[in-house]
């Protein structure tokens, strides 16, 4: 086991943490051994093939010493021998050596950890010595239970890799940040809400980044069932969100979230589960005009949010004064504003509230439907991601549509009501809250990429969720009058969600994608 950061991995992990780092080319696995240079490789479909650590094996002539032969692949090898003590390490079975010549009729033998019989000669004996009979008897135990292995010819200018290195050679297959593999017949977003005590994660009032519209306790809510519900999918369990990992991992590394205000609210959940493994000191949080960013100063990381709610140029890029009566987006590069996430390490985009019009080059404005202005937007996104990203060091994640609740006849409820005084979630399994005609536009568009792109889709996480939405909870630019307030429905928020909350599950389902894909 390995302490990292305060958090005990074991060597697997280990090994696939530093997968992305390191890699070795796949004309060098194909060359085969020659007669003096053994390794050998275990072949699994369970996972990408791993490369073959280079060592240098010498044979030597002196009685009394020991010698390594690799184990497969990325297992780990059998330890150095000692000088001074008699006999051939395979794996962890150690063979006893009597003459030099025996030695010498060994090494033309033991290929990897398979021992065969080398070919009659004239001058050889037909009968095997008793300490080759025992090298064939045990190293066919391992051949049993360490399957088929390859032969890679290794150079003799490479000294031994050491362990630790060894565990980061890998091939290109793996994504960047992935130290394991998830399930790959679990679908995480299908599943139920299951009630948990253990919930929330933290405080409202211990998060000091969480800002107005979001405090929902803050500003009067008397109800906190809300909080008590944890995600668990239909057909599998979701690691546990670590916090102190995700900050190793990223250490010296950069996060950004691109999106509108409701993607602020996961960049704010985020900040608040990692902030609190952070002494107080060792973080600070600054605003920028479109760029908020979050700094862990031991970890030299930053996890950032980038106001852009439309992913392309529209009216509404101001932060401060994105409250417009008409919203209309430019069919423009994006790049005045992609020149700020370019290099990033992880980048999370969003966009959901789709409603305007669309500037063309020749500054002429025409209306249109939602699902165009997606499209537009979504390929102006794709575009410069094929331009400006790098797939070996840079994951891309698009988190999908989230559910509103404005309109409580949809689900069975009131005819006029909406999100307002809802304490209970929604039975029935039917309501989705959102544009289901953007799906096959989603799909369609980020297929076109030539980068990996991660979906998050939180749909149906959030359909049922009607009684977690700030509702009249929040801070408004201008606060509610008394009339305003004695006739509340239409001045409930049923987009945005209190924290904590919902959100959190969000960046749970985004954790377990980033280092489990």
């Amino acid at each position: 086991m390995e302490n990292r950061g305060g958090v005990q991995i074991s060597p697997p992990i280990v090994e696939e943490v530093g997968a992305r780092r390191r890699n070795t080319s796949g004309r060098e696995r194909e060359q085969s051994c020659g007669d003096r240079w053994l390794c050998m490789r275990r072949r699994s479909s369970q996972r990408p093939p791993r490369t073959i650590e280079k060592r240098r094996s010498r044979v030597s002539a002196k009685r009394g010493q020991w010698r390594r032969v690799g184990g497969c692949g990325g297992a780990a090898p059998s330890p150095w021998r000692r000088r001074g003590d008699k006999g051939v390490a395979v794996r962890s079975m150690l063979i006893p050596l009597s003459t030099k010549e025996e030695e010498e009729e060994m090494k033309k033998t033991i290929v990897g950890n398979i021992v065969m019989k080398p070919s009659p000669s004239p001058s050889s004996s037909s009968i095997l010595s008793p300490s080759l009979l025992l090298a064939l008897i045990l190293s066919a135990v391992v051949i049993y239970s360490s399957g088929f292995c390859y032969i890679s010819r290794l150079y003799d200018h490479h000294p031994p890799i050491p362990l630790a290195v060894h565990f980061k050679m890998k091939t290109r297959e793996r994504l960047p940040f992935a130290i394991g593999e998830g399930d790959g017949n679990c679908d995480m977003f299908g599943g139920r809400w299951v009630r948990d005590y253990d919930q929330p994660p933290y405080e409202e009032s211990d998060c000091p980044y969480i800002g107005g519209q979001l405090t929902c306790l803050g500003h009067g809510r008397p109800d906190k069932d809300y909080r008590y519900w944890r995600w668990q999918p239909n057909a599998c369990s979701l690691p546990s969100f670590n916090a102190t990992l995700m900050l190793e991992e990223l250490r010296g590394k950069r996060m950004i979230f691109v999106g509108d205000s409701l993607f602020r609210g996961q960049f704010t959940s985020l900040v608040c589960l990692l902030h609190r493994v952070i002494p107080p000191h060792a973080q600070s949080m600054e605003t920028i005009h479109s760029l908020t960013i979050f700094t862990a100063k031991d970890y030299n990381a930053t996890i950032e949010f980038y106001w852009m709610p439309f992913l392309v140029e529209s009216n509404a890029d101001d932060p401060k004064m994105h409250k417009v009566d008409h919203r209309i987006i430019r069919n423009a590069p994006i790049g005045r504003h992609g020149q700020y996430w370019k290099g990033a390490d992880i980048i999370l985009f969003n966009t959901y509230i789709w409603r305007g019009s669309l500037e063309d080059e020749a500054k002429e404005t025409v209306k249109v439907s939602m699902e165009d202005g997606y499209r537009v937007a979504l390929k102006m996104l794709i575009r410069w991601i094929n331009e400006n990203i790098d797939p070996n060091k840079t994951r891309l994640f698009f988190v999908g549509l989230s559910a509103t609740h404005q309109r409580s006849s949809k689900w069975g409820g009131a005819p006029k009501g909406n999100c307002y005084n809802e304490t209970a979630m929604i039975e029935d399994g039917r309501y989705m809250g959102v544009e289901r005609s953007l799906f096959p536009i989603i799909e369609e568009e980020l297929s076109k990429s030539a980068v990996p792109i991660t979906f998050l889709n939180i749909s149906e996480v959030t359909s049922r969720r009607k009684d977690a939405h700030t509702s009249i909870y929040k801070a408004y630019r201008r606060p509610l009058t008394p009339t305003q307030r004695a006739n509340p429905i239409p001045y409930a928020d049923c987009i945005h969600w209190c924290l904590p909350g919902v959100q959190d599950v969000w960046n749970h389902l985004f954790f377990a994608k980033l280092f489990f894909p």
